[in-house]
């Protein structure tokens, strides 16, 4: 029964963020389908899944990824590059797919989206991405993102963090011009102690030397801290840091997010999912829950 269950979860878990009916699992009584039914299958799954960060009690920092994870940017990145490299003829002048971004550019540092684009012409593809983040960045641009919205939930989480005194830091691949944009904007330059770039590390996500240097700088140690993620580059990076890396359904698939070993994964920041694991977090440290 207990090979039923753990393998019915990993199936669970990527069919509950596809918004599938999901059935209960294999070789339970009537009264235990019931049960799940009833408590709308969150709980064995959870317990299974959310238990590396409840080993994190006391929490003290909580690390957050930029695009995707603070506010859902993808659309725009997405849509400058296809944009852009149909100019200038990339793919037979054929636009780019919204499954070709997910799997080759969403999450990666720009010097990796340069040798998957431009393999051959390393200088070109910086060139090319130079002018595309600043194209991203421009008047036009701009007006679209200032009708962006945050996460759904994310200023309740915020400000259960702030509550706590948790430290908190920004960590992304994206250049410090847009993620301090995008921070700003939000109106959480104040929220985060510190903002890490993976062009200030020796390597960038996937590999996990960008949220290692985000535990130094803030103090903290791995065995107290969280990750919040939307892309497998993040995930896997966060998870190779040594700390529990929550993914967020943002845009990325959750059968491909689910590949990277993530503790487990949202919807958004209002999902019953994480705010069980606050409100036991707190409990565990004797805290009287503010999460409602």
């Amino acid at each position: 029964m207990a090979r039923d269950l753990i393998t019915y979860r990993r199936k669970r878990l990527v069919m509950e963020d596809e918004n599938d009916d999901v059935p209960p699992p294999p070789s339970i009584s009537t009264l235990h389908v019931l049960v799940w039914r009833v408590k709308n299958l969150t709980l064995p799954c959870l317990l299974i899944r959310t238990s590396s960060l409840l080993q994190l009690a006391p929490l003290e920092a909580v690390l957050f990824d930029v695009d995707g994870t603070l506010c859902d940017t993808d659309p725009l990145h997405y849509y400058a590059f296809r944009e852009m490299l149909q100019e200038i003829g990339f793919n037979g002048g054929v636009p780019i797919t919204e499954d070709f971004f997910v799997e080759n550019i969403a999450g990666k540092h720009n010097e990796d989206i340069a040798c998957v684009l431009f393999p051959n012409d390393h200088e070109r593809g910086v060139k090319f991405l130079e002018d595309k983040e600043a194209m991203f960045r421009s008047v036009k641009y701009r007006i679209v993102k200032e009708k962006l919205e945050p996460i759904k939930g994310l200023y309740k989480l915020t400000k259960w963090i702030e509550d706590r005194g948790l430290k908190r830091a920004a960590v992304t691949n994206a250049p410090r011009e847009n993620a301090e944009l995008m921070i700003s904007m939000l109106g959480l330059s104040d929220f985060f102690h510190a903002v890490i770039l993976g062009s200030d590390c020796e390597r960038a996500k996937p590999f996990p030397d960008p949220y290692l240097k985000a535990l130094e700088v803030l103090k903290v140690s791995k065995e107290h801290t969280c990750v919040f993620e939307d892309s497998v580059s993040g995930i896997k990076a966060g998870v190779a840091a040594g700390m529990p890396t929550v993914g967020l359904t943002t845009r990325n698939p959750a059968h491909l997010l689910m590949e990277a070993k993530p503790a487990f994964l949202i919807r958004d920041y209002e999902d019953p999912k994480l705010w069980s694991v606050l409100d036991e977090l707190d409990k565990r440290v004797g805290v009287k829950s503010g999460a409602d």
